[in-house]
């Protein structure tokens, strides 16, 4: 089992407070629903996890690490079976006292993309929605967040998140719970919003728009990044079973109809920050993530379209007020 006594307490001194009303009983619910034999297993390979006390972290650049004295090959070895047994590890890197987590995605490549974009996030609370692993959690702790709260339902990734959050001493700046967005209350309490990788994921992106808009103050910022095709205002791919393998994909649109997506929503202060084609090397296989990855969802003969004739995966970010 997961504790979540520590997030109670922070939150009941803040101005997330009025979450307490719902939280514990829906996050007592989804762990009943979630005690089956991988779940215990990775419980277990977190408690065996050695507790160590870092003499540096550097979460700014990078999510690294390390102690006094290096840690010995058969403590290494042993941190990394035990980490492997929560594979596949889709989000990171981590560097943690000689230990690299070489994950599918160059998420740090994604961060350094977006973070000249970011309103200061120094003394802020924060809420990434759909956090994976919590990779970005801690770059946002590492650029001065007060609080960042990641939430994504699957429970591979909450004990990820948990395994790293031990390996940096316990670390109580970041907190990642089990919950889809649908089911926060409209909180209006975040400083800045994150929903990175979701919006195509949705079967309606509008009503996505809006729930991120509930979750953020008056003047909060919303970073949003999504699939996108190249196209004119009005323009969306709704592909069909699969797009780049990829099952539940919905909408993909072109920039100007995101543009006006985020308009008609009612934020201000829209703007496109990046747009870049998803490399080979941002998303690949690695010893830590040895299923197929995008090499494998590309059309070999073109890898300008996916293997079902798509355009292949373009991303953009978008910034936006509320």
């Amino acid at each position: 089992m997961i504790d979540f006594g520590d997030f109670y307490q922070i939150i009941a001194k803040n101005k997330l407070k009025n979450w307490l009303e719902v939280l514990p009983a829906q996050l007592a619910n989804w762990q009943k629903q979630n005690i089956d034999n991988r779940f215990t297993q990775w419980i277990n390979s977190i408690k065996h996890l050695p507790a160590i006390t870092p003499l540096q972290i550097d979460l700014r650049s990078s999510v690294t690490a390390k102690t006094e004295q290096p840690l010995s090959e058969g403590e290494q070895q042993r941190i990394t079976q035990l980490l492997k047994t929560m594979m596949p590890w889709r989000k990171g890197p981590f560097h943690l006292y000689g230990v690299d987590i070489d994950t599918e995605w160059r998420s740090d490549w994604k961060w350094e993309r977006l973070v000249d974009h970011l309103e200061d996030l120094q003394g802020k609370t924060v809420l990434d929605v759909g956090c994976n692993s919590g990779y970005h959690l801690w770059r946002m702790v590492g650029a001065g967040a007060k609080l960042a709260v990641g939430i994504d339902p699957m429970a591979l990734y909450l004990c990820q998140f948990e395994a790293i959050r031990k390996l940096l001493g316990n670390d109580q700046r970041a907190h990642l719970l089990p919950l889809g967005i649908e089911e926060l209350p409209k909180l209006k309490a975040f400083d800045t919003v994150f929903s990175m990788g979701v919006l195509y994921h949705r079967r309606s992106p509008l009503d996505h728009l809006f729930q991120l808009k509930d979750q953020l103050v008056e003047g909060g910022q919303l970073v949003l990044e999504t699939l996108v095709i190249e196209g004119t205002e009005h323009q969306a791919l709704m592909p069909g079973e699969r797009y780049a393998q990829m099952r539940n994909v919905y909408f993909i649109p072109s920039v100007p109809t995101m543009l006006n997506w985020l308009h008609k929503c009612g934020f201000k202060e829209i703007n496109m920050v990046d747009i870049s084609k998803t490399s080979l090397d941002e998303q690949r296989k690695t010893a830590w993530m040895e299923s197929d990855s995008l090499a494998e969802f590309l059309d070999p003969n073109d890898l300008s379209k996916t293997v079902e004739g798509y355009p292949a995966p373009m991303r953009a970010v978008f910034v936006a007020k509320k």
